[in-house]
């Protein structure tokens, strides 16, 4: 049963009109609304009082499970002790207890660290970083950054641009300066892998070529998802992330790795750079940091980038940059909170001990009418549906819709299902998750 069972939204009709829904179609939800009242562990409840498992830990946030009472009190707790308070030229303790614990936990060398309230500022942060860190050490020129096709750094004008994602660009303006890497998928060569896949670790040269394009004393630096997942579960190929690497070393190109989804355990390790064995020189994160219990990000620096901007007089503000929400006490306390959760119940790695039975579950559907491709890393399954002639998308969208309505939340990109459960997901519940999606196959042609 769920601790929130009675909460208003069960079973009451809700006006819809006043909210403007972020990346959804709002006229076509609002005809045929799915609200989400409550949740505890592994489960939502709908308004109606239906059980819906949750296949994408909320939004590939809520690695622990849901409705956790540990970070409920601590932030209750902390909201009667502090609420808030400044983090401009003032502090407040629990800030730097948060930043140490995060600091204990990085890949090493990347426990320096900035606070803020999302993923698409953590990225923006990341990219101020790296512009101002080529300007301190005397490289001014550097001011190109480099994305990747198909890549989402959130919704920033420094995300949009470094970003890969037709449709969150064609609208806005980007940045000058701006250019991208070719994206990695290449389903004719590495269809149905079920490791990383083999071909594709030559496409890191693209960096390689920008800097014989607009020269290396331009480019200040690059920034990938070391596994895109807002764009369909993306695996980079083998040797890509370390070519990516020394080639950005050798140009003194800084690297960025965005792990708003992949950090905090979703690969079994707690960073993807753990993982890969690949260490950045920035990391954006966001989404697991408070268990999704509250919006916060941090920007992981490493120490030659941080050391380099502590220059000038003792009075200097070192990087003129920051939110009125960086710290913030509340989502500091959710944040330690989940650390403790974490560690206790070894989330950490809980991925890779279940990362067979993951595998071997989702490649049970190969063969199903449809399916093009399946991915899996971690606790992380990418499912490719062949898209209807001249309607992409739109077989996608069914099976989200059908699984939803059998008690099953997935997220679809285009005709891509993504899969991401909570940490704490147990076999059973992987193979619900199976059973669901290969009957909507079976229904949706």
């Amino acid at each position: 049963m769920l601790a929130n069972e009675g909460h208003p939204l069960l079973n009451n009709a809700q006006p819809l009109d006043a909210y403007w829904m972020p990346f959804t179609a709002n006229r076509q939800f609002k005809q045929a609304p799915r609200l989400l009242a409550a949740a505890s562990g592994m489960y939502y409840r709908s308004d109606q009082g239906s059980s819906v498992l949750d296949g994408t830990a909320g939004l590939w946030c809520v690695n622990a499970g849901h409705g956790r009472p540990e970070i409920a009190n601590a932030v209750a707790r902390q909201l009667l002790a502090l609420d808030y308070a400044p983090s401009f030229q003032m502090g407040h303790p629990i800030a730097f207890q948060f930043a140490e614990r995060l600091a204990q936990i990085a890949p090493e060398g990347l426990d320096r660290i900035f606070f803020t309230g999302s993923g698409s500022e953590s990225v923006d942060t990341a990219l101020k970083i790296a512009l101002a860190y080529q300007r301190v050490i005397g490289r001014g020129t550097r001011t190109r950054l480099v994305g990747r096709e198909r890549g989402y750094h959130g919704v920033g004008f420094g995300g949009i641009s470094v970003g890969g994602l037709v449709n969150n660009r064609r609208t806005f303006i980007s940045l000058p300066g701006v250019d991208h890497l070719r994206h990695t998928h290449d389903l004719e060569r590495n269809v149905f892998s079920k490791d990383l896949p083999a071909h594709g670790a030559d496409l890191a040269d693209d960096l390689e070529r920008l800097v014989q394009l607009h020269g290396a004393e331009t480019i200040a630096a690059v920034i990938v998802e070391p596994v895109a997942g807002s764009t369909g579960v993306l695996l980079p190929p083998i040797g890509y992330l370390e070519r990516l690497r020394d080639i950005a070393t050798r140009h003194g190109i800084l690297l960025i790795f965005d792990e708003v989804i992949t950090g905090f355990g979703r690969l079994g390790t707690p960073f993807a750079a753990d993982y890969f064995g690949i260490k950045p020189d920035l990391m954006t994160t966001a989404k697991g940091l408070t268990n999704g219990a509250l919006p916060m990000g941090a920007v992981f620096c490493s120490r030659h980038v941080h050391d380099a901007l502590m220059l000038g007089s003792d009075n200097t503000i070192e990087l003129f940059h920051g939110y009125t929400y960086s710290g913030h006490p509340a989502a500091c306390a959710a944040g330690m909170a989940a650390l403790d959760i974490y560690t206790s119940e070894g989330l950490f790695t809980r991925g890779l001990e279940l990362s067979q039975y993951w595998q071997d579950s989702m490649f049970s559907l190969k063969g199903r009418l449809g399916v093009i491709d399946i991915r899996t890393i971690g606790l992380v399954a990418g499912i490719e549906l062949e898209p209807r002639v001249n309607a992409p998308g739109t077989r996608g969208y069914d099976i989200f819709v059908d699984c939803f309505e059998r008690g099953l939340l997935i997220r679809v990109t285009g005709d891509i299902i993504a899969l991401s459960p909570p940490l704490i997901v147990q076999r059973d519940e992987i193979d619900l998750m199976v059973s669901i999606i290969r009957s909507a196959l079976d229904r949706i042609a």
